[in-house]
């Protein structure tokens, strides 16, 4: 979650640097799309779940870390600060022993996101806003978008490509309780591409509980190709898992 495409990683994971041989690449990007269209056991069927109502003071606490041997853990807090007719605003801290990142977010609506981030700590500026939740979630729902954006932290602007899709529900235990939640497979291909590297291609996990009115886990994975002319090499640039610990609804 900490390392971000074309920037710099505010931390600079020492194990990142393993790489695999890939064979016949289009590789991550086509197992993700197979990937998305299945649907393990454990996912049902089952109604819609409509845009949650939001306040101010809403708050949301989630365990987070990433890395491979050696994982960095962290505190994230999500909560909304103000509402007015610009749309809801959201401060975002990370935090541990020698972390301390804030940001914010602006939503135009619950799930639909004019500033923030994508795949990372970034704040990306929106052209059209990135639908993170087409409401009402509906199990085999899914949407695609062309992104647009200016990447204030990297001063950089693009195109990204991203798709989405409801599985379906699922019951997930985490530290804050078990909830019934809807299961989301996105898949993105970021604007990151450089002369010595193919762009980041992201496949991730979202489980997000009404109840709640957030995402309750996440488990992300990205990775991009290097360019050498001769052999593909992957090199992995995320490996993130995120769960709720607390969260306090109604301000």
């Amino acid at each position: 979650m900490l390392g971000s495409g074309s920037q710099i990683s505010v931390l600079a994971w020492r194990d990142r640097p393993h790489l695999g041989r890939a064979r016949g690449i289009a590789s991550f990007l086509f197992l993700a799309l197979v990937i998305a269209g299945c649907v393990g056991p454990s996912v049902t069927d089952g109604p819609p779940a409509g845009a949650p109502g939001m306040q101010v003071g809403d708050r949301w606490v989630y365990r987070g870390e990433d890395g491979f041997r050696q994982k960095v853990v962290w505190e994230e807090t999500h909560e909304v600060i103000g509402i007015d007719p610009a749309g809801i605003r959201v401060h975002i801290a990370l935090q541990n022993p020698t972390l301390d990142i804030q940001r914010n977010e602006l939503w135009k609506a619950p799930g639909t996101v004019e500033v923030g981030a994508l795949m990372d700590i970034e704040t990306r500026r929106f052209a059209t806003p990135l639908e993170r939740y087409r409401f009402p979630l509906a199990p085999g729902e899914r949407w695609n978008q062309m992104l647009a954006n200016v990447n204030e932290t990297a001063h950089t602007q693009g195109q990204i490509s991203r798709f989405a899709r409801v599985d379906g529900w699922e019951k997930v235990t985490t530290p804050a309780g078990t909830f019934d939640a809807l299961r989301i497979r996105v898949i993105m291909r970021l604007d990151d591409e450089e002369f010595w590297r193919t762009a980041t291609e992201c496949n991730y996990l979202v489980w997000y509980a009404p109840e709640v009115g957030a995402a309750v886990r996440e488990e992300k994975q990205a990775q991009y190709l290097l360019k050498d002319g001769q052999t593909s090499v992957v090199v992995r640039a995320q490996y993130t898992f995120l769960e709720l610990t607390s969260y306090k609804r109604g301000g």
